[in-house]
C-alpha cells in the first residue's frame, strides 16, 4: 500500500532537495509517495503564510493532500498537535542532508518517532516553527 510522505524542503523541492530546518517556515513540502522500498512520485507544494490558518495551515495542507507522514527536524507542540489530531504520524528527519535520504531512512525503518525533546520553542510562545 503506497504511503505519501511530506518533507519541509529548500526550494526547489525535490528528492535531491535540502530538508529545511524548522517544517512551518519552509520554502516549500516535497510530498513523496513510497510503496515499500520503492518511490512512486514525487511533487511539491508550496508552504501557505502563516496569516492563511496560523501554525495549522499546513497541518490543514497536508492533510488535504492525502500525507501520512511528516518527517521534519524542528516543530512547535501546536502544530505537533495537530498532526496527530489529523491523523499524520511526524517523525524525527535525524539531521538527514537530502530529502532522499530522510526517504530511505524512513524505509528502512531508521527514523524515530517525534518526541516531546524535539519540540521547540519558537518565537511565537507556542512554536510554529
Amino acid at each position: 500500500m503506497a504511503t505519501v510522505v511530506a518533507l519541509p524542503s529548500t526550494f526547489p523541492g525535490g528528492l535531491d532537495a535540502e530538508p529545511s530546518d524548522h517544517f512551518g517556515q519552509c520554502d516549500l513540502y516535497t510530498l513523496v509517495t513510497v510503496d515499500g522500498e520503492r518511490v512512486e512520485d514525487v511533487r511539491t507544494l508550496p508552504n501557505p503564510p502563516h496569516g492563511q490558518g496560523g501554525c495549522l495551515a499546513p497541518v490543514n495542507l497536508l492533510a488535504t493532500n492525502g500525507v501520512n507522514i511528516l518527517i521534519a527536524e524542528g516543530m512547535g507542540m501546536r502544530p505537533l498537535s495537530g498532526f496527530d489530531q489529523a491523523g499524520i504520524m511526524v517523525l524525527h528527519g535525524g539531521g538527514k542532508r537530502t530529502v532522499r535520504e530522510a526517504v530511505s531512512a524512513l524505509v528502512t525503518g531508521q527514523l524515530q518517532r517525534f518526541a516531546q525533546n524535539n519540540v521547540c520553542g519558537g518565537s511565537h510562545g507556542g512554536g510554529c516553527h
